[in-house]
C-alpha cells in the first residue's frame, strides 16, 4: 500500500527543531529501508503561487504565496510502499518533521485500478 506523508513545519517563521544531519539520517534510513517511492523537498513559502479558477472555469485569481490561515508549513512529501498503515505511521514518526510543533499527515495513495 503507497501512503503520502506531508511534511508540515510548526509555522514559516518558527525556529527548526531539527538539523540538516537529523533529515539526512532520516532520508538514508527510509531509502536504505527500501520504501521510499518519491520524495521532495519544497522551495520556500515566499516562491509560491495560488491559483483560483472562476464559474466560468477561468484563471480568475492568481497570487504570490498560498496566504492561507494555518499555523503550518507544507515543506515536503515522502510516498512510501508498506504492507499497513501502522508501519507507514511508524516511519511518520521517526520523520523530524514531526518534531517541535511540526506534524507529518500520513495518507493513503488512492488506487483507481487503472
Amino acid at each position: 500500500m503507497k501512503y503520502m506523508m506531508l511534511i508540515n513545519a510548526a509555522s514559516a517563521d518558527a525556529a527548526s527543531q531539527c538539523t540538516v544531519e537529523d533529515w539526512m539520517v532520516y532520508d538514508k534510513q527510509i531509502t536504505e529501508a527500501g520504501i521510499v517511492v518519491a520524495s521532495e523537498s519544497l522551495a520556500d513559502l515566499t516562491t509560491a503561487t495560488t491559483v483560483r479558477v472562476g464559474p466560468a472555469g477561468d484563471r480568475s485569481i492568481t497570487t504570490d504565496g498560498p496566504f492561507a490561515e494555518t499555523r503550518e508549513v507544507l515543506g515536503g512529501f515522502y510516498v512510501i510502499d508498506v504492507p499497513v498503515l501502522d508501519v507507514a505511521l511508524d516511519w511518520a514518526a521517526r520523520c523530524p518533521g514531526a518534531r517541535g510543533g511540526g506534524s507529518v499527515v500520513v495518507r493513503p495513495i488512492a488506487d483507481f485500478g487503472v
